[in-house]
């Protein structure tokens, strides 16, 4: 198998850990960025390369991505998974976090493939993996921040996989459903909101009540799952626009497109009773 040049954002925890650390297993070369180097020395014991950076750092994202430049001369695989979720009501999430929540899911993954375009149009060839969620393509309560950053990456995609495609350049979307990692902790600490007497209490105790189900009843997915979506999309000479896997995923997002506004809505309102 060609041995190739991966870079993994996200690197240090959850899916991107688990990309990193099996695609070194097949043989490849593999950068991890991610803000805490400390948290990758598995990544780096396996052969593989770590590198600082934090994704709403310009200066950071430009010496990450010429560091790999210069050291390797080519970049064949770009897998954006960096990200994170905050969650509360449209009306108590405060903008400057709503806004962070744009940086990191969005414009730092943007700025991070704009300054690896440039090597795989020269090489001909590359392709640019995308971390999305099931959450792209629907939606659930209290996460309208998160939500719309994952469908704007959706169609932010789209929109460079019609570009990039003359210059033999692949974009793919992963759309993972509920995955076993540290969402459900970050969730929590990013959760926004008067859970007491605020007036959406209700509905975010109910948020929280879910998630915490989800955990303790086992009704999460391994990230292997995903990272076999990963493998999939790294060995295929024409790989698909879209993988979607993990709990709930396939159904939620066919009740979705298929149903419509009200009676998806039914559904979610019926977890909420």
């Amino acid at each position: 198998m060609e041995r190739k040049v991966i870079v993994v954002t996200g690197a240090s925890s959850g899916m991107g850990k688990d990309f990193a650390l099996a695609l070194l297993k097949e043989g490849h070369l593999v950068y991890g960025l991610a803000r805490h180097v400390e948290k990758m020395e598995n990544i780096v014991k396996a052969g593989g390369k770590a590198i600082a950076m934090d994704i709403m750092d310009e200066s950071q994202i430009q010496h990450a991505a010429d560091q790999v430049i210069r050291d390797q001369g080519r970049v064949d695989v770009l897998i954006n998974c960096a990200g994170f979720a905050v969650y509360g009501a449209v009306e108590e999430v405060p903008i400057p976090l709503a806004r962070k929540q744009f940086e990191v899911n969005l414009f730092g993954l943007a700025s991070l493939t704009q300054k690896i375009i440039p090597v795989m149009r020269q090489q001909h060839s590359g392709s640019i993996i995308n971390i999305s969620s099931m959450g792209g393509k629907m939606y659930t309560p209290m996460g309208a921040w998160y939500h719309a950053t994952k469908h704007a990456l959706e169609g932010w995609s789209d929109c460079l996989r019609f570009e990039l495609e003359p210059f033999g350049i692949h974009v793919v979307i992963i759309e993972p459903g509920g995955i076993a990692t540290d969402f459900g902790k970050v969730f929590m600490e990013n959760l926004q909101g008067d859970i007491t007497n605020g007036p959406y209490a209700d509905m975010l105790q109910k948020t929280i009540q879910l998630t915490k189900d989800m955990d303790k009843k086992g009704r999460l997915s391994p990230p292997n799952i995903i990272t076999n979506l990963v493998l999939k999309a790294v060995h295929s000479a024409k790989p698909k626009t879209r993988y979607v896997a993990g709990a709930y995923a396939r159904p939620l997002m066919f009740a979705r497109k298929y149903l419509g506004d009200r009676l998806f809505e039914r559904i979610l309102k019926s977890q909420y009773q």
